[in-house]
Formats: structure tokens, sequence, C-alpha cells
């Protein structure tokens, strides 16, 4: 059952708050009218202006109940533009951005935040500069955007981690920084290195006695611990952040943490307590005005009620949450509510409905996963083209401070030396010869980090560029088909590049879209088969991660790749003793000799590491476990004699 993402507590709008934030949005913010502004906060912001204070507690203590009203801080924008108060103008843009973020509008939020960013660098104010850093974070995981979410998040913990001696404001970004980064682990399911972080923001907040920090790491906490099973130990951290938000009578704090306790409760099948907690939430949620948290209680509410039996009253409140989550573009939302929808018409016998809401259910789990993935990999490749840009610009950057330098002693070498052009002339001849050795090798090592690069994202760029040929081919289908199967492998390379060791089930799911994926460049001619014996439960054998893929791209680019016709791979597992287990692979490809031949006719010569590194993979993994392996390459030949393909044989023990 899916669940919803961690929730950072903080204060909402209200209904007035909300009516006044669509006036302000409709009047653009660029002009703000001086009459709906009241006089008290006019001489407020006079006095605040005069005073002019640098850092962001004391602006923030003397605006904090006005803040979150983007009328008043369009107000104060504006008067700080006039008189040049940056730090005035960075807290107010801010603060105007949240807004937007809380209302979906990511691109809007980023535009406010970094401009608040670019204030707050031209003030040199630290305290902005981790304040603008920790929100573009915030907006950017909600926007599912990993990689640049972690890199804002990371530069504020770097900053604020660089000061002295830390103001509050500060501490509570280094907080804020940790929790941004454990969400971000936990959007991406690595729930252990999540709780590492908000355990390491719980303990800061300690010394701080910051309670709302407090309420907001033991939710997070709870929640990694309802994403890993670990039910008992949820319900334990969402009591303590109950406890908390009790404390410092925080209503949305109480709302999220009992729709969690509740959510548990349901969990355990214990629908009559989550009905006690759920009941009175459904009015409290709306009167909050969080549309995201009120759609929760609704589909949970509609959950204990299936759980009861009362099918009318659950069919109506899980609508009621389905309507919101399509209203405000919710898709986890959507996916739970058609779940559930979907147990219930079960459950009342309906199973055609039950089918349809199924289906509807994993069309918009697949958009989530489809869209998550591409835009992780949006991300990824928008990365990789900044940093080489980045690289390129500082090497450039270095070779012309070189230079500069270089000409400056050289003109203070003419001028000391006027009196012996002999000497002169052998000076400008080394420091000439040694400028030339520099370059060259400068230029060998740019050749070097060139072929580098080119080399590291090989797979990755062969591969978009095959199913951009789908897309110029208007072949749609197939460009999303094998998009989503490009993506689930990249998922799981980087999955199991963190891992010692993954199952063998693991291990050929990922062949498997490896393969599909290099097919599309065999223009599908290659026809792969795993054959696998009825008695080995895959599940239960460990082998290294991507221990396999050096064969099959061997049997590839040098068995098949030149050969004309028939086209095979087969991969079979099968017993060969108690304590081991054979996977043998076999390509009906032109042989080892010829592959070699081919080889040495080549202009350019590679020599190829992948299988020597995967044999000390191998001998390492089997060393661990005090057994053995062994890997067998024999070349196959026909009743004449001819080269019919190769076979490798890799036996791997049984952990």
């Amino acid at each position: 059952m899916p669940h919803f993402k961690s929730i950072i507590l903080s204060h909402v709008p209200t209904k007035t708050f909300n009516r006044v934030l669509s006036v302000f949005f409709f009047l653009g913010f660029n002009t703000v009218s001086a009459q709906a502004v009241p006089d008290t906060f006019k001489q407020k912001v006079e006095k605040l202006i005069a005073a002019s204070p640098k850092n962001y507690s004391t602006i923030d203590d003397a605006l904090k109940s006005e803040k979150r009203d983007t009328l008043l801080m369009g107000y104060f924008n504006e008067l700080a533009k006039e008189a040049n108060y940056l730090e005035g103008q960075s807290y107010a843009l801010n603060h105007i951005g949240r807004a937007f973020r809380n209302l979906s509008q990511f691109d809007r939020a980023v535009t406010y935040h970094k401009e608040g960013l670019q204030l707050a660098k031209k003030a040199n104010s630290i305290d902005f500069q981790v304040l603008s850093l920790n929100w573009l974070g915030v907006v950017y995981r909600r926007m599912d955007a990993i990689k640049t979410a972690l890199d804002y998040n990371q530069e504020a913990l770097k900053l604020a981690e660089s000061v002295e001696n830390p103001n509050y404001h500060i501490k509570r970004s280094i907080n804020v920084s940790l929790n941004c980064i454990g969400n971000l682990y936990q959007t991406l399911e690595q729930y252990d290195l999540a709780i590492e972080q908000f355990t390491k923001a719980l303990k800061l907040e300690y010394e701080l006695n910051n309670k709302l920090g407090l309420a907001i790491n033991y939710q997070n906490i709870g929640h990694c611990n309802e994403l890993k099973g670990e039910l008992e130990k949820a319900l334990e951290n969402y009591r303590k952040s109950l406890a908390y938000n009790e404390e410092i009578n925080n209503d949305l704090g109480r709302v999220i943490c009992k729709n969690s306790i509740a959510q548990i409760h349901l969990k355990q099948d214990m629908p009559n307590a989550a009905m006690v907690l759920l009941k009175p939430l459904q009015k409290k949620s709306k009167e909050l005005g969080d549309n995201f948290i009120t759609a929760a209680v609704f589909i949970n509410s509609g959950w204990a009620e299936t759980k009861l039996g009362n099918y009318t009253e659950a069919e109506n409140l899980i609508k009621r949450g389905l309507n919101l989550a399509v209203q405000h573009n919710m898709p986890s939302t959507k996916l739970l509510a058609y779940e559930h929808l979907s147990e219930l018409e079960a459950k009342k016998g309906n199973y055609k409905d039950a089918l349809q809401y199924f289906k509807k259910a994993q069309d918009v789990e697949e958009e989530i996963t489809s869209g998550t993935n591409f835009r992780y990999m949006q991300d990824v490749i928008s990365r990789y083209e900044a940093e080489k840009k980045n690289n390129e610009i500082a090497n450039l950057a270095k070779e012309n401070e070189l230079v500069r330098l270089r000409l400056r002693k050289n003109q203070t070498t003419f001028l000391v030396s006027a009196l012996a052009i002999g000497l002169i002339a052998s000076i400008l001849y080394i420091l000439h010869r040694k400028y030339q050795s520099q370059n060259e090798k400068k230029v060998l090592s740019l050749e070097q980090n060139m072929l580098r690069s080119q080399m590291n994202p090989h797979f990755l760029f062969n591969s978009l560029n095959s199913i951009k040929l789908y897309i110029i081919n208007n072949d749609k289908k197939n460009a999303v088909h094998y998009l989503n199967k490009f993506s689930k492998l990249v998922r799981k390379i980087l999955e199991a590049s963190s891992q010692k060791e993954i199952t063998l089930e693991e291990e050929l799911e990922t062949i498997e879209l490896y393969m599909n994926i290099e097919n599309i460049r065999f223009s599908n001619e290659i026809d792969f088969e795993v054959n696998i014996d009825k008695n080995i439960d895959l599940s239960q054998i460990k082998i290294p991660s991507l221990a396999l893929q050096p064969f099959l791209e061997n049997a590839l680019w040098h068995g098949l790749s030149p050969k004309e016709g028939n086209k095979k791979v087969s991969l079979d597992v099968a017993h060969k003793t108690n304590g081991h287990v054979t996977i043998t692979i076999e390509d009906n490809g032109i042989g080892r000799q010829a592959a070699h031949i081919n080889k040495e006719n080549r202009v350019l010569k590679r020599k190829s590491v992948g299988i020597d590194i995967t044999k000390e993979r191998l001998a390492n993994f089997a060393k661990d476990y005090q057994n053995s392996f062994e890997v067998q390459i024999v070349d196959l030949f026909d009743d004449k004699g001819s080269p019919r393909g190769t076979k490798v044989e890799v036996e791997i023990p049984i952990i």
C-alpha cells in the first residue's frame, strides 16, 4: 500500500489568508495598494527599515505575525526596495516564494527564492543565503528534481556550518538542511540514511529546545519506520511528535500526527480506534485549509469505514478525498484513493468496478513512476552537462591565469635584465621552453579528461540516441516503452552500485533490461532467452551486483555484432553441486579467434578490463564466504570444426 510523503510541519493559510492571497496574486505582486495595508503595519515597517537590521531573527521577530500575509510582504518589499534595504527585500521575497510553493506554483516560487538569494549574496548575508538555499531545495524536492534539491540543501548546510559563532537562526538552518536532506533520502527510499539525518537534526533541536523542530523530526522518523514496516516504532515516534505539537498548540501538527497514528491503527486492523481519531479531523483539516492533509484524512476515514462495513459512507469519504486530489493535482493521493475504491468495490462484490479502479490506480502509478524517473534523468543529464561546461571554463580560466602570470613575469624579467641582453635572451628561451612544456602537459591532461568524460556516459547517451530515433520516427509507443525500460535500468544500476551484493533474481531483472536496451541498437535482431531450473530459488542466491553484464556485453559486441544472420544469446541457471550454482551464457557468434582477429584489424585498440575486474569481484565475493568460484570460457565448434559461438560458465557459491 503506498504512503504519503513526509510533511514538514508549518502553519498554513487560513480562510482569511486565502482571500487576501487571491487578491494579491491578482495584483501580480507588482503594485500593492497602500490603502489595503493597515496603518499599524506601515508604521512597523517604516521603523524597521529605518533601523535596517542585518540578521534574519531581528526582522522575523518584528514581522512574525505578518510574514504569511503576502499582501503585506509585497508592501514591505516595495518599501525595502526604495530604501535599498537588501536584507528586507530578501526576507519578503522568500516568504512570497514560500506562499507560491504551498500553492504548488513551483516555477514562480523558484523565481522569488532565486531573486531573494541574489539579493542576499549582494548584501553578503549568510543568514539569508542559507534561508534561500534551503527553501529552493524544498521547492525542487516537491518537483522531484532530487539531485538539484540535494545540491541546494547541501550547499546551505556547508555555508551554515562554516560560520564560527552561529546565531540561533543559523543553528536552526543547519537543522532545516539536515531535515531536507533526510526527506530527499526518504524520497529515494533510502530510509536508514534518512533516519540518520533526522536523528542528527533531532539532537540539535534538543540543544536549541525547539519543540516544533522536535515534533517535525519525530514525525519524519515515524514515517520512515512506517515505510519500513516497523509499525510499533512508527507509532511510538508519531506519539512523541503529537506530544510536542500539543505542548506548542500546533493545530496542523496535531492533525498530521493523529492522521498518521490512525493510519497505523488501520494497518493493525483496528478501524474503530482509527475512526475515533479521524472523525474530528475531517472538519479540523478543512478549517486549516491544507488540501493535502484534508484529502489524506478523508481517504483514511473511508478506509476505516470500509473495514467497518459502512460501504456507502466509505465511498462518499474516499471520493471526497479523490476530488481534492484531482482538483489540486496530487498524483500520490489519487493513487491511494483509487486503490481504496478498488478494495471497497471488491468487498461489495462489484468486481467489474473494482477492476476499473485497479486499472486507474495502475495508470496513475505508472504516470508517477515515469514522470519521476524522466525528471530524475533530465536532472542527471543537465547536471552532467553543467559540470562538464564548468570544468572546461575552470580549465580555461587556469590556463588564462598562467598566461597572465607568465607575461607579468616576462615583463619584470625584461626590465631587471636590461643591462644583460644575452642573459635576457637565455632566460626568455628557457622560460619559453618551460611554457611550451607546461602547455603540452595541459593539453594532454585536457585530452585525457575529455576522453574520460566521453567514456563514462557512453552507454547512457548511445541508449538515449537510440530512443531518440523512435521519437524522430514518431514511434511513440516504442519510445515510451524503451524510455521506461531505460529509466528502470538506470535506477537499478544506481541502487545496485551502493550494494556489495544482490539476489540473482534482481541481477537477472537488471540484465533483462540491459539486453532490451542494447537490442534496440541491434534492430531487435538478438534472440535472448533465460532458462532456470525449477528447483532453484533465485531470491535466495546472492551475487555481486552487475557481475554478469560484462560477459553479455562481450557476447554482443565481439561475438554477435560482426555476425550475419540469426543471432542468439541464452542464459541458463542450474545446480552443479550442493554448494554451487552454475550460470551459463552461450552465444552463436563468430567465436573468440575471429573476434580477436577483428580486434587486431581495428585502427583503434582498447584493452577490455571488464572480465578481469569481474573475476576479481567474484574472487573477493567467494573469499568473504570462505568458498571458491570458477569462470570458464569455452569455444564452441560444429561437426566440421568451424566456430559456432562461445560459452561462458560462471560457478558461484550458494550463500
